[in-house]
């Protein structure tokens, strides 16, 4: 039985529910499975082409919806997880019992394990670091921004490896470590500690550029790190510089998206009338209430710059 795994690339919320995927598949599905993991980004363009599914049995975890009748298994928590009405409309219609969705979970990991748990007696309490951290992770719940801007925990820095190594083949092979390996013994190996040296400089590197470029005005943090190799910048930076400001709205890039990142500082009190993804939604996005993100085109960075401004300009109004 092969099966494939689709999940959010380079986010350690992805990666930690495709491990707790694969395990529960293994333990309560299929011990026999072979499983090959396939890592997403969001784009301009519609995220799964033709023919992808190619699986005995897929699953999508962390990522948004695909009505393809080859779609077996299906997770996520994002408020925009249909491209359209009618991806919703197909998954209100589903009836296999195998896709779960449910926008008030902070992470996919911890959504995940409690349904592999209730509906299909999966024991999570093995992994109930990962689960742990998962959550706290990717729902920017740490005690303070100095917390999530020192990154001692090992499991911030697995994060910091996931979201900025350059290996594009890194997470599929992490997957497995993550799902049966304490994290303590995952940071020290091979696959992991040949980048965290360069990473960790790098992200003291980042803190400094953050602190020039960062320009906070009316309770938004607006900066373009766009021309440098920043795109897995730890979002946390601009709190910890600015922790009176509530919104962040940031332009960066790489060679495959023009990416605007909008965010809400998580140890302020947000104003509940203001929905981050539906703003982003307007613009091709999508994501959080309190954090959201527009991927266009690697060409489209002016136009990216143009949207990130009028976004910052509304929010400090």
């Amino acid at each position: 039985m092969n099966v494939k795994v689709f999940f959010h690339d380079k986010c350690f919320d992805g990666a930690c529910s495709a491990a707790i995927f694969s395990r529960f598949y293994r333990e309560r599905i299929n011990p026999q499975a072979e499983f090959h993991f396939a890592g997403m980004t969001h784009k301009a363009s519609k995220p799964f082409e033709d023919g992808v599914f190619d699986g005995d049995e897929n699953a999508i975890v962390d990522f948004k919806y695909s009505s393809s009748p080859r779609l077996t298994w299906w997770f996520d928590h994002h408020q925009s997880a249909f491209l359209t009405p009618e991806d919703a409309a197909n998954f209100r219609q589903d009836r296999s019992g195998k896709k779960f969705y449910d926008p008030t979970y902070k992470s996919c990991t911890k959504f995940l394990a409690t349904i592999a748990s209730e509906k299909f007696g999966f024991d999570a309490k093995p992994l109930a670091e990962l689960i742990h951290w998962g959550d706290i992770i990717d729902g920017a719940q740490f005690e303070s921004a100095e917390v999530a801007v020192g990154l001692r925990e090992p499991a911030l820095q697995i994060a910091l490896v996931i979201e900025a190594a350059p290996q594009h083949d890194l997470v599929p092979q992490l997957i497995p470590h993550l799902a049966t390996m304490p994290l303590a013994e995952i940071v020290r190996l091979p696959l992991i500690a040949k980048h965290l040296g360069p990473l960790l400089e790098r992200h003291k590197r980042s803190i400094e550029i953050m602190r020039e470029r960062a320009d906070a005005r009316g309770g938004v943090i607006y900066f373009d790190v766009s021309d440098l190799d920043l795109e897995g910048y730890n979002k946390f930076v601009p709190y910890y510089l600015h922790p009176e400001s509530l919104y962040t709205v940031g332009v960066s890039a790489s060679p495959t998206r023009s990416k605007i990142s909008i965010g809400t500082n998580p140890w302020l009190e947000a104003d509940e009338s203001v929905n981050l993804a539906t703003i982003a939604e307007k613009y091709g996005g999508g994501g959080h209430a309190r954090v959201a993100a527009i991927s266009l085109n690697p060409e489209d960075i002016v136009n990216a710059r143009k949207i990130a401004a009028d976004i910052a300009a509304s929010l400090r109004r």
